[in-house]
């Protein structure tokens, strides 16, 4: 381990990771500091930056409460040295707050100290891990972006799966194009683990054509949820206990798949420089910036939908006004219609109230919509009897045959079962009480 160490030590750049989450509750800021205090108990030379501008809790976890964070750097009240964390094994992390949020949106001349503090600090480690907010924020997607490889941390909860596919898709959409990692989180067992990994994966390949990869997976014990409430991770446990044992094969893991990878040229500094000095938007020509610097075109967005917002506010019959601004609000996201336009179109119908309308109004509207519906697809328009043209003009591609082992099992459990049934039991009834869905509840 000493030669690879020494390796790692001489490279101009260290191996970095972003832990993230769909959504907030999966235990991913749990995972990052164990993950960190495995590798540097191994000798690694590690830096975890909080980047978590929401819940910023990794020191919280260590029962530390820091009095500096980036936020200070930003304002030039001390050095990016000074607000460093040491903890146990000689574990560096920088707790971010919302100085992780400044440094992507601040200028690039104001940022320039900060970042080359950071561009050399960086070369000092062999591993920068991340511990991103969670959901969509446009700061976890720049962390992400920054990182050589993404740790989606999932949980078999629904609602986690259904956050993950969400925050996948977006990346997606916007360019990302490495191939994300999966940790499954507070799992029973490796089956459950496996089978969440597989539901999320079957879901990526069938609707965004891309696969995942799986990383691992932690148990769900009551010591790991001890240590939380405690402030004391597992990772600072005796080796041979299981709860720390597991965080030691995920940095095995870890280290496999990104001796898979080729090492970046450049680290989360330079990234950050790139995003800060990135084209603007240009300011309107009849703008009042008279100090002749560009505006942040999230900030002028925002101030110009609360003009309208009070415009339309301060006329009692504003029907016509909300006519043309919505007319016009349209006419713009007409311009480049594509598959983010219409996640737009559907985010901003469902956020209406339908349930201030009437029932007439409803029935009014529903009828419109339909008509709408068969204008975008005229082949999706169902007759009278139920079924839709595409339905009766376009042959059924035969479905290829399919094991589900999610719902069925194991191949032998059902060979098993097979074997004993009565002959006389139906097809239908067989597959219903192999899934456990039978009216007996069988």
């Amino acid at each position: 381990m000493t030669d690879s160490l020494t390796t790692r030590q001489q490279q101009s750049q260290p191996r970095t990771l972003a832990i993230t989450g769909g959504k907030g509750g999966v235990g991913k800021t749990s995972v990052a500091l164990n993950l960190s205090l495995t590798l540097a108990r191994e000798g690694h030379r590690v830096l975890l930056l909080d980047a978590d501008t929401d819940l910023a809790n990794v020191s919280i976890m260590l029962g530390r409460y820091p009095t500096r964070t980036l936020a200070n750097v930003m304002t030039g009240e001390c050095r990016l040295r000074d607000v460093i964390m040491e903890s146990e094994w000689g574990l560096h992390i920088v707790p971010g707050a919302s100085g992780v949020e400044q440094c992507v949106d601040m200028a690039a001349e104001d940022s320039l100290r900060v970042l080359r503090a950071l561009s050399k600090l960086e070369k000092d480690y062999d591993y920068v891990i991340t511990d991103t907010a969670s959901g969509l924020q446009k700061t976890g997607m720049h962390m992400i972006a920054a990182a050589e490889l993404a740790c989606l941390v999932v949980t078999p909860d629904p609602a986690s799966l259904t956050d993950a596919f969400s925050l996948i898709k977006l990346l997606i959409r916007r360019g990302y194009r490495r191939t994300p990692s999966v940790l499954v989180n507070m799992a029973q067992g490796a089956s459950q683990a496996r089978s969440v990994f597989q539901r999320l994966e079957s879901a990526a390949q069938r609707h965004l054509g891309i696969q995942l990869h799986y990383l691992g997976a932690v148990w769900r014990d009551e010591t790991l949820r001890q240590s939380v409430l405690n402030q004391r991770p597992v990772a600072l446990m005796n080796p041979s206990d299981p709860s720390c044992r597991q965080f030691r094969t995920l940095c095995d893991m870890l280290n496999v798949r990104l001796r898979q990878l080729p090492p970046r040229k450049a680290g989360i500094a330079a990234y950050w420089h790139r995003i800060s000095t990135a084209p603007a938007v240009p300011a309107p020509a009849s703008g009042n910036n008279e100090s002749g610097s560009r505006p942040d075109p999230v900030a002028e967005c925002k101030r110009l939908i609360a003009g309208i917002g009070k415009v339309l506010d301060e006329n009692n019959d504003a029907s016509l006004l909300r006519y043309e601004a919505f007319n016009g609000f349209f006419a713009l996201l007409g311009r480049t219609i594509d598959a983010d336009t219409i996640e737009i179109i559907q985010t901003g119908m469902a956020s209406l109230d339908w349930e201030r309308l009437d029932k007439e109004q409803r029935a009014h509207l529903a009828t419109h919509l339909n008509h709408l519906a068969s204008r975008v697809d005229p082949q999706s328009r169902r007759d009278r009897s139920g079924q839709s043209n595409a339905q009766k003009e376009v042959p059924r591609k035969e479905r290829e045959p399919y094991y589900d082992r999610i719902s069925f099992g194991d191949q032998s459990r059902l060979v098993r079962a097979l074997r004993e049934q009565p002959s006389d039991i139906s097809l239908d009834q067989l597959l219903r009480s192999l899934a456990g869905t039978d009216r007996n509840g069988s």
